[in-house]
């Protein structure tokens, strides 16, 4: 006889593997400054409807294409990154693939060497129609590159932070962030299905709005634009990230003596991985200016 699914609060919620980019411009303008693209939720999304969010998802069994459609990285040396023993590289395809879907940029080089640029208007539309099969699911990623003679921009994607989801979610997801620029001859705008708004902003824009409650804009979003926040423009935010040492520690979130702890401060090990009983009052508290 079956137990039935575990309850929330127990360990046994299966970690999902999950792949999420921060794609980054320079502001415009004098000011200057770093800007990251954001997507609204859909409010009936299956996952943090509603919320503000960088292009991702999960790592899908189509993700584990051909190493020599990869710039710059094979199966070996994603793993090392990720510190896996296997399916690194997947991540990396994972983020294109959702970054695509997503925002409509794709990190990619065509049959000559160059990054794909979507400016004349004609080659726009054919990449669009493209993205719209691979969202209807008409078309899959491995098919698309084939056809238009793509290799995918790996060499330009760092990774950037490793963050899982705490006990007490019904759905739990090990998620792995990735960083980039985005290509000069794209526009990033959402897809108006699962998402339905988007924006480019400074991160410290974005901690405001939530803050303010303008948006709603979940935990390990808030500190990755808190991170992303310490940079001033987007080439040293990449340059930060691929000089980090790795691995990078897997931040779950715990409580102990009632507040939010992350790897590293005190009281982490005794803390308690449930974090279900927690406010956002106190994530504010804890981590944000």
């Amino acid at each position: 006889m079956s137990s039935g699914p575990a309850p929330l609060n127990s360990p046994n919620v299966p970690l999902r593997p999950a792949a999420t980019i921060l794609l980054l411009r320079d502001r415009p303008g004098p000011v200057g400054g770093v800007e990251v693209f954001m997507e609204r939720r859909h409010l009936q999304s299956g996952f943090v409807g509603g919320a503000y969010v960088f292009p991702g998802g999960r790592v899908d069994s189509g993700d584990a294409i051909d190493p020599a459609r990869c710039a710059g990285l094979d199966e070996a040396a994603a793993n090392r990154q990720l510190s896996m023993d296997s399916g690194g590289l997947a991540h990396f395809v994972a983020v294109v693939r959702e970054c695509f879907e997503e925002a409509g940029v794709l990190l990619a080089y065509d049959g000559s060497g160059v990054l794909l640029d979507f400016s004349d208007h004609l080659v726009d539309h054919h990449y669009q129609v493209l993205r719209k099969q691979l969202n209807d699911g008409s078309l899959s990623l491995p098919h698309l590159i084939k056809r238009e003679r793509l290799t995918l921009a790996t060499d330009q994607i760092a990774y950037w932070s490793h963050w899982i989801t705490p006990i007490g979610e019904p759905k739990r997801y090990d998620t792995r962030f990735f960083i980039a620029l985005a290509p000069p001859g794209q526009r990033a705008h959402h897809d108006d299905w699962e998402l339905t708004h988007s924006a480019w902003v400074t991160p410290g824009q974005a901690i405001e709005k939530a803050i303010q409650r303008e948006w709603m804009i979940i935990f390990p979003t808030l500190m990755n634009l808190k991170m992303l926040a310490t940079h001033r423009t987007a080439r040293e935010a990449i340059a930060w990230a691929r000089a980090q040492p790795t691995p990078l520690p897997a931040n779950l979130p715990k409580v102990f003596d009632g507040g939010i702890v992350l790897p590293g401060d005190r009281g982490y090990e005794a803390g308690t991985s449930d974090i279900s009983t927690v406010d956002r009052e106190a994530f504010e508290k804890r981590f944000l200016p």
